[in-house]
């Protein structure tokens, strides 16, 4: 069973377990699976076209980060095809490759030490959409009983720890964008309150007619037809972003139980702050900061100590400046590498999150920071994006910041784990 939280807030104290990252599992617009899409990355290939899943003529807005090459039929059984929506499908095939890549055979392991804590922010719109289009046609008699349960945002949590026997405190956590950092937060708290392991993150798909009719009213949606110019944050022409769907599902684990495995680890997650908005008109200034310095102190590091920001690049001019002003302000002007690989994807929801860190972790492993593209730095926002190419360098500590609608903050703190 799947319960609901909101907004975490850190309470334990005391000598705490330490969580680290063993496994990720990657389903990205452009790049199926975690080496497929660092390779896609570093190229500065982007996954941004013209929708396909529907025909987007009739709407303003016609761009998606589609994961095009994914078949469910490839990688799951055909019992659940009928049972689950094309998100979840993503979701399941994640976990089976983030717990193959951390060496996890769920089998094997104390089914009350595995937890599941994901983050959403619709839930199987698709599902529901053909569901509702039967109701209307044909009749109650031709709707599907999985309707119960495919369109709720805890399908995720719940199919992924009935496919592997996992039994420990789970989860699923929703805040629009934000909530792809707050649940890999969750699950640091999980760990440090004793669960040995959690598969985290989040995987996210609302690419269907009554799932963008939903994500028009945010206003915030580029109309733009041309991939190439349409999603530009921190660029003076920025008019909205593109919508993605995927995203990551992350193998976190206690550090001790890790090692005693002789597990391989991508990094450690240090630091998490989170904020909402004061109310509009209150002249109170934005939260993104103050979750940044959260985030910092609860990792135990400085500002100086960052070595790269993973922005939330909404691409909404008012909203890349408060985002510049806050690391302008932190890091001066210029003061530290930013870069938004997003711009390659689409912003993938509660998918988002999970996806930059775990490229975050990607970026620790290699020693290099993977580009934003289809920008070239606005002068006016005094930020050092990195554009272009990769930049190699030395990293040790990176921040990754998130933003959703209606006022959510979050800020996480990754770190290599040596």
């Amino acid at each position: 069973m799947t319960t609901a939280v909101t907004m975490p807030v850190e309470t334990t104290t005391g000598a705490r377990a330490t969580a680290v990252v063993t496994g990720l599992g990657i389903v990205a617009p452009n790049g199926l699976g975690t080496e497929a899409f660092w390779a896609a990355t570093l190229e500065g290939r982007s996954g941004i076209g013209p929708v396909e899943r529907f025909d987007p003529a009739s709407y303003p807005a016609r761009l998606a980060g589609e994961v095009s090459d994914f078949d469910a039929t490839e990688h799951l059984p055909s019992r659940l095809l009928p049972q689950t929506d094309h998100m979840t499908r993503m979701a399941l095939v994640a976990a089976d490759w983030a717990l193959a890549d951390a060496q996890v055979e769920p089998g094997e392991t104390d089914s009350f030490g595995m937890g599941v804590v994901t983050a959403s922010s619709a839930g199987g719109f698709a599902f529901g959409q053909n569901e509702l289009k039967a109701l209307w046609s044909q009749g109650s008699k031709y709707v599907s009983a999985y309707q119960s349960f495919a369109w709720f945002y805890a399908v995720n949590t719940g199919q992924i720890s009935i496919r592997h026997g996992m039994r420990g405190p789970s989860g699923v956590l929703v805040a629009d964008q934000a909530g792809g950092l707050d649940v890999l937060a969750q699950a640091r708290r999980l760990i440090r309150n004793g669960t040995p392991l959690v598969v985290s993150g989040g995987v996210d798909s609302s690419i269907c007619p009554w799932g963008w009719a939903a994500l028009l009213t945010s206003g915030r949606l580029s109309t733009d037809p041309d991939p190439a110019t349409a999603y530009r944050p921190f660029h003076p022409d920025a008019a909205g972003h593109v919508v993605g769907e995927g995203g990551a599902l992350l193998i976190v684990e206690d550090a001790a139980s890790a090692a005693a495995r002789g597990a391989r680890t991508y990094g450690r997650i240090a630091g998490y702050g989170t904020t909402f908005d004061p109310r509009p008109g209150s002249g109170r200034e934005p939260g993104l900061r103050r979750a940044i310095d959260l985030a910092l102190a609860d990792a135990g590091v400085t500002a100086a100590d960052v070595d790269v920001v993973f922005a939330d690049a909404a691409a909404v001019p008012e909203l890349d400046e408060t985002e510049a002003a806050a690391l302008r302000d932190l890091f001066g002007v210029r003061g530290v590498p930013v870069t938004a690989p997003k711009t390659m994807t689409g912003r993938l929801n509660s998918g988002a999150g999970p996806l930059d860190v775990a490229t975050a972790l990607l970026s620790l492993r290699d020693q290099v920071i993977p580009p934003t593209v289809h920008v070239e730095a606005d002068p006016g926002h005094g930020l050092d994006l990195v554009t272009g190419r990769p930049r190699e360098t030395s990293l040790r500590t990176v921040l990754v910041l998130a933003r959703g609608y209606g006022g959510f903050n979050s800020a996480l703190v990754v770190t290599r784990a040596d």
